[in-house]
């Protein structure tokens, strides 16, 4: 994996943060850490990030998709890949069988549910740069 590979995780718990960041970095993969969607939003606005690693359930509640959808709607953020890693569907019995429940819910790349197996979070991770790499290649054509 190429070390200048960025990845931006924000999610509220410490613990959960802890692991999942040493699967990314034993990858390779450079990572920093927010825990909580304000200092989230500031680091992707001072940094450049490959992918966004997203909680949904942080602080008053689902401030992960309020920040989701204020990347969507930011010229400069809005092609950012984003793997929403959340216990949302345990919590609040949403069920997101793949897509949205309405396609105005939330845009977002992929969600996986908490907690995620090593080796499903590199294979999300992988495919969502991949994706986001055809991207701009195509853009640039």
């Amino acid at each position: 994996m190429n070390t200048q590979t960025k990845l931006l995780i924000i999610d509220d718990d410490p613990d959960y943060v802890a692991g999942i960041r040493s699967v990314l970095e034993k990858a390779e993969y450079s990572v920093d850490v927010a825990y909580n969607p304000k200092d989230g939003f500031q680091a992707l606005q001072s940094k450049q990030y490959d992918l966004l690693l997203l909680d949904i359930m942080m602080g008053r509640g689902a401030e992960g998709i309020a920040l989701a959808r204020k990347l969507r709607k930011d010229p400069k953020l809005r092609e950012l890949p984003v793997l929403i890693i959340t216990g949302i569907r345990e919590q609040i019995a949403f069920l997101f069988p793949g897509q949205p429940v309405h396609p105005h819910f939330v845009e977002l790349d992929e969600l996986v549910e908490k907690p995620v197996e090593p080796k499903l979070l590199l294979e999300k991770v992988s495919a969502l740069l991949k994706m986001a790499e055809e991207k701009k290649s195509q853009a640039k054509k």
